[in-house]
């Protein structure tokens, strides 16, 4: 077979890694790709959100089968325009991606079909949304309504930053037309926990559970970022909580998006809230998540292609899923000093053989045929092991065997899971 994955990260690295595994794939082309993920695939300079460029070369170039993983290219149809061709592909389509693609679609759903999620509500005005902040307790949470690359959302501590951030948004359009509309919702207490799921719109498969850090440094300190680590299970996610969420979250989620007409069908990513009232849903995405994935996926004992396949083809619930029961993982992100600032680019990477296999390469080129530095997220480093101490302490031990000029990774991914372990 002959697979088209579209990106350009470490997601896109880790399944293009896993799906290399399956004996029936014979290439695998990643637009755009990056410098690392050439070692793994054929990568073709053309840009994920152009749409017409993936068709045509999709058409050119035989595709069997394509796995289209990030936010973008989904919003903007590029499964739809994929299936107009012939070719079958995993991702929703542009109907289902709007519950990631809009935030004010998403609420007003969880709100119609009882699923819970924190009160709310949704402004294209911004004086009416500053004067609606008058009276709101704080901290409190202001999102912007489109796609905004994972930092669309504001926790205000108090009054003066709410107000802040609307402006920023609606006035000063900081994430251009995303901020047409703003969703403020009241902020939300406990553990988070990111749950990935498989579904084909009529079985849903979660897969295993994990915890992201966001902040660039250490004590959950710093700016935001896409994601400085990951690992997995998460320790607060217990059994009886899985089947609270089942039954109260994700299958009403996914008949939900039935009943609208709007059946989704591809990796359906839940970002929950353990409130002292029970998990509620602070956001949806349509995709895998990133760096979620990274430890996700090298926990997977089945065939993810196989299960990929499955989920296009409607026959989710024919195919086993398994996990691996009793091993942890532990991911952390080498980035660029700066980042999510401004950064320097451009330094050599230097990565053991040995290690290779469970790195996963972010934001890196090829120059002069070597891998140099290309962004603020340069490598995500994975490890497994059968407990979750062993886990972090054999990821930072790969860590310590790479090197690049301005490296600087976060030293406590875990630390909050292993306090919850204790």
């Amino acid at each position: 077979m002959n697979i088209l994955v579209i990106g350009s990260g470490g997601r896109e690295h880790a399944v293009i890694k896993a799906i290399k595994k399956n004996p029936t794939v014979e290439t695998i082309y990643c637009l755009p790709g990056n410098g690392g993920i050439a070692a793994d695939a054929i990568c073709v300079n053309i840009g994920a959100k152009d749409i017409d460029g993936i068709v045509k070369f999709a058409a050119e170039n035989k595709i069997d089968y394509a796995i289209v993983t990030p936010d973008d290219p989904l919003v903007l149809g590029c499964v739809d325009a994929l299936n107009a061709i012939g070719i079958p592909c995993f991702g929703p389509d542009k109907k289902a991606a709007i519950i990631e693609g809009s935030k004010a679609f998403s609420k007003d759903l969880m709100k119609k079909y009882g699923i819970p999620t924190a009160a709310y509500e949704i402004f294209d005005d911004m004086d009416k949304a500053i004067a609606y902040l008058q009276d709101k307790d704080m901290p409190i949470v202001i999102k912007a309504d489109g796609l905004a690359l994972g930092k669309g959302v504001i926790i205000a501590q108090n009054l003066a930053e709410a107000e802040e951030a609307v402006r920023s948004m609606m006035a000063d359009k900081v994430f251009g037309a995303s901020g047409d509309h703003v969703v403020i919702e009241e902020f939300l207490t406990g553990p988070e926990v990111s749950v990935l799921a498989f579904t084909d719109g009529k079985t849903m498969v979660p897969m295993v559970s994990s915890m992201d850090h966001k902040r660039a440094h250490d004590n959950d300190e710093g700016l935001n970022t896409g994601g400085m680590g990951t690992i997995a299970p998460n320790p607060y996610y217990t059994a009886d909580i899985a089947d609270v969420c089942m039954e109260t979250i994700f299958l009403p989620t996914m008949n939900a998006m039935n009943a609208e007409g709007r059946t989704f069908k591809g990796c359906l990513y839940f970002g929950l809230m353990l409130t002292p009232k029970g998990p509620k849903v602070i956001e949806y995405n349509c995709r895998f998540g990133d760096p979620e994935t990274q430890v996700v996926l090298p926990l997977l004992e089945s065939d993810l292609l196989t299960v990929m396949r499955a989920v296009t083809e409607e026959r989710l619930a024919e195919v086993g899923v398994k996990f691996a029961a009793d091993k942890s993982a532990c991911c952390v992100i080498m980035a660029s000093a700066g980042y999510p600032e401004a950064y320097e680019k451009g330094y050599e990477i230097t990565i053991p053989a040995d290690v290779a296999d469970s790195v996963y390469v972010a934001g890196a080129a090829l120059k002069d045929g070597k891998l140099v530095t290309n962004g603020g997220r340069v490598l995500g480093v994975t490890a497994i092991a059968d407990t979750l101490p062993e886990a972090i302490k054999a990821s930072y031990a790969k860590v310590d065997t790479i090197s690049f000029g301005n490296a600087f990774c976060r030293r406590d991914i875990g630390q909050r899971a292993l306090k919850a372990i204790k």
